[in-house]
């Protein structure tokens, strides 16, 4: 959890542990002990301690593994620094007590809130929420606690033609969870284009108990004007054709209003809760023509979506005719689910491939 500062005085019987590329596993009084890695030519003279495996490489098309450590324990903080590679095309997952379907499957930008980042057009992109910071240059930080009860692995795949250069940190803890701690899960899908009239998805075929805590939105508009019109709906617990809660507008629901326009422009934002923190437009274009990129994020932090048997989530793409009528659009749309729930995990839908995940 997220703990108040109230909390911070109370002593536990927690132990705190580090997984890096210089303690691989985590143990306790290993850190800065590497004897090899790719630094080990600069700390030539100097021997061990001195910053000797700073990070990995893992070349195009493999999976590297970040991290594999026991339980019970829960990770609390994660720092990554992707380089050399675009970062859509790295696609991180984490597995909970030995389950062979993970419960995070994601493109690592997305995961991070910044989808259309990791690319020498995307520009600097800062974040300040609760759960996930984002700082210069590219420092990818997650705050979502992730309980484990018997095992904890984390792997990143290199889906790209290039080798990548991984700098990471794990920060977990061994102790108890408890019996209503639920698990972590992410879930990543994309749709180019968009086919007309169809409702984007953003979740569905979860089943059991759990809640809803954020969404990442990374989209493309491929229509002039608005594009932002449409609701957010979450279907709960046997909902079928109506959901039991839907948003204004898809600004509204990100806690925006009025196209986040201002001053003739669109007013990016981060907030603890909400965020709009992308808006690419094309150089010296109209910033309402077509091909303008959007990344924004929600986190239900204090107003989590209770589910007690299954949920469904989805997103209208719409916009505005010249006449005043809807116009429902066809637009590159990208989005990330987080959510807590008991284990099994449902199986995901098929990740894209590379050319699928490729912002053109």
């Amino acid at each position: 959890m997220i703990p108040a500062l109230g909390t911070l005085s109370r002593l536990t019987d927690g132990q705190s542990r580090a997984v890096t590329p210089e303690n691989v596993t985590g143990a306790k009084g290993a850190a800065a002990a590497a004897a090899e890695g790719v630094a080990q030519a600069a700390a030539s003279g100097l021997g061990r301690g001195w910053k000797i495996s700073p990070y990995i490489l893992v070349p195009a098309g493999t999976t590297a593994e970040l991290a594999d450590v026991t339980g019970p324990g829960a990770v609390q903080q994660i720092w990554l620094t992707p380089a050399d590679c675009a970062w859509r095309h790295l696609i991180v997952r984490m597995y909970w007590d030995d389950q062979a379907q993970p419960s995070v499957e994601c493109p690592v930008g997305d995961f991070f809130a910044v989808g259309l980042g990791g690319h020498s057009w995307s520009g600097l992109v800062q974040i300040s929420s609760l759960p996930v910071c984002v700082n210069p240059g590219s420092g990818l930080n997650c705050f979502w606690e992730m309980p484990f009860r018997s095992r904890c692995r984390i792997t990143i795949e290199n889906t790209s033609t290039a080798e990548a250069r991984i700098y990471y940190q794990v920060n977990y803890e061994q102790r108890d969870v408890d019996a209503d701690q639920g698990y972590f899960h992410a879930q990543f899908r994309r749709v180019n284009p968009l086919r007309t009239g169809d409702v984007y998805t953003i979740l569905d075929a979860v089943t059991g108990h759990g809640h809803y805590v954020g969404t990442y939105l990374a989209w493309g508009s491929n229509s002039n004007g608005w594009w932002g019109e449409g609701e957010v709906k979450f279907y709960l617990d046997g909902d079928k054709e109506w959901p039991t809660i839907a948003s204004t507008g898809t600004e509204d629901y990100f806690l925006g209003s009025y196209n986040f326009w201002a001053g003739g422009r669109y007013q990016v934002f981060t907030t603890p809760y909400s965020g709009l923190v992308q808006a690419l437009i094309p150089d010296g274009r109209d910033p309402r023509l077509t091909q303008s990129r959007f990344g924004m994020y929600r986190w239900h932090i204090t107003d989590p979506v209770r589910f007690a048997t299954d949920l469904r989530v989805t997103v209208q793409a719409l916009g505005w005719r010249q006449d005043g009528r809807y116009l429902p659009l066809q637009d590159d749309i990208a989005s990330v689910a987080f959510w807590y729930q008991a284990l099994p995990t449902a199986a995901f839908p098929p990740l894209p491939d590379a050319d699928s995940l490729e912002i053109i």
